[in-house]
């Protein structure tokens, strides 16, 4: 009796290091490299650095002996097109990898299309294998709200639903499930199937981007292309983005990018009509102020209620 008690009280007496640990997961790389990808979210980063710490003080409680129930992690991510969700997703992925919580770490992105078939028998092996594919690591499901059709009686997505339902219930020390789409949309969803709801642990908005985060959005993206914005540019760039952000199909980063592709289709075709002259280094890497102001966005803003085209 005596040398169970002392045995007991050295037990509690050991101790672990929490920031060997941390160091020993890297996961401080991930979260490094999410503030790269990514300018701003800072409630959403902050949120998964709650998760990841949550699963590292799992980890050291089992090497106690001190089990509990394996933590619940679907996740619900909602926000408008190029808030950063996907590049959320596969972060939080590597992260669950490397705390031994899925095996993998990758990430499946899977829609509507790829679950949900189009006759008696279809639905159920498609949406088995999409989940075949995904255990060990995230299932990303973009615009699940499409999963449920209630107006069509000869849908096949709520057979899908169930069969996701069954398998985030069994399955959650293997596969996390992440449910993205517009917010309103994700509520209406969640109101018609409760048993979704129930099973999502983390709901996390993602908010649109303001004028001077996309511009260091924008900054970042050329910089990983080797390109840059002559001051003029820049400044024209202050310019576009509000104007940008007021016309329709406005997608935040998405809608940076294209932008920037089509300056730099200007910028390679101003180079071309010069193609008299030699070229320097700084030529074909800087953007101009022509090179951004040539977009059509500037003469549409000008028109109020004018569609928008889809060259941009």
């Amino acid at each position: 009796m005596l040398d169970a008690i002392a045995k007991g009280a050295a037990a509690q007496d050991e101790s672990v290091d929490l920031q060997a640990e941390f160091e020993a997961s890297n996961i401080d790389e991930v979260m490094d490299k999410l503030d790269r990808e990514l300018v701003g979210l800072k409630p959403i980063k902050t949120r998964i650095r709650e998760i990841a710490a949550l699963l590292l003080v799992d980890r050291l409680r089992r090497k106690f002996g001190l089990t509990s129930g394996a933590p619940t992690l679907h996740m619900n991510f909602t926000g408008n097109p190029g808030t950063g969700k996907t590049t959320v997703a596969l972060r939080m992925a590597e992260i669950l990898h490397r705390l031994g919580y899925v095996r993998e770490g990758h990430m499946v992105a899977v829609t509507r299309d790829d679950l949900v078939g189009q006759y008696v028998g279809h639905t159920a092996p498609k949406t088995r294998e999409v989940i075949k594919r995904a255990m060990g690591g995230v299932l990303f499901i973009d615009e699940a709200y499409y999963l449920y059709k209630p107006e069509n009686e000869r849908d096949y997505g709520q057979e899908s639903i169930e069969i996701l339902l069954q398998c985030m219930e069994n399955n959650r020390d293997d596969l996390v499930v992440i449910l993205a789409g517009y917010k309103n949309k994700m509520d209406r969803f969640f109101d018609s199937n409760p048993g979704m709801r129930s099973r999502i642990a983390h709901h996390l908005d993602f908010p649109d981007y303001g004028v001077s985060e996309l511009k260091s959005i924008a900054e970042i993206m050329l910089a990983e292309q080797n390109y840059r914005l002559s001051e003029a540019a820049a400044k024209a760039l202050e310019e576009y983005l509000p104007i940008r952000m007021r016309l329709p199909h406005f997608s935040n980063a998405r809608s940076v990018r294209n932008g920037l592709d089509r300056a730099r289709l200007r910028q390679a075709n101003r180079l071309f009509a010069s193609r008299d002259r030699a070229l320097t280094k700084t030529d074909l890497i800087t953007i101009e102020e022509s090179d951004i102001r040539g977009s059509r966005v500037f003469a549409e803003g000008k028109l109020e209620g004018e569609p928008e085209t889809k060259a941009r």
